[in-house]
């Protein structure tokens, strides 16, 4: 059996239109060790391949982990896929003047 390639998963998942990034997991648990180098958000068992992302928003969590399973199902060398959501990327939003305050100041 051949192993899953943790790099071309890692390229499949960020190219998915509704992923951020790769996210390590609340304790950076969610990582495979490659000689010299570590890959967060993507752990490889020998059963299973954990893939743990950060979102777009407004995409709901299902339509994310569908659309990672759509974009690397197909690079975990017929393992299966679990995918989790650890997070999710809020657009920037600038903030405008501030309103005049609805209290009147007292009349000296």
């Amino acid at each position: 059996m051949t192993q899953p390639d943790v790099d071309r998963i890692a390229a499949a998942v960020l190219a998915c239109p509704l992923v951020a990034g790769l996210h390590g997991g609340r304790f950076g648990e969610a990582a495979t060790y490659l000689p010299g180098r570590r890959v967060a958000g993507i752990r490889v068992t020998a059963t299973e391949v954990f893939v743990h992302v950060t979102g777009r928003y407004p995409a709901t969590v299902r339509q994310i982990g569908d659309a990672v399973q759509a974009c690397a199902g197909t690079h975990t060398a017929d393992l299966p896929l679990t995918v989790t959501v650890e997070d999710l990327d809020l657009p920037t939003v600038q903030p405008g003047p501030t309103p005049p305050s609805p209290v009147k100041e007292p009349s000296p």
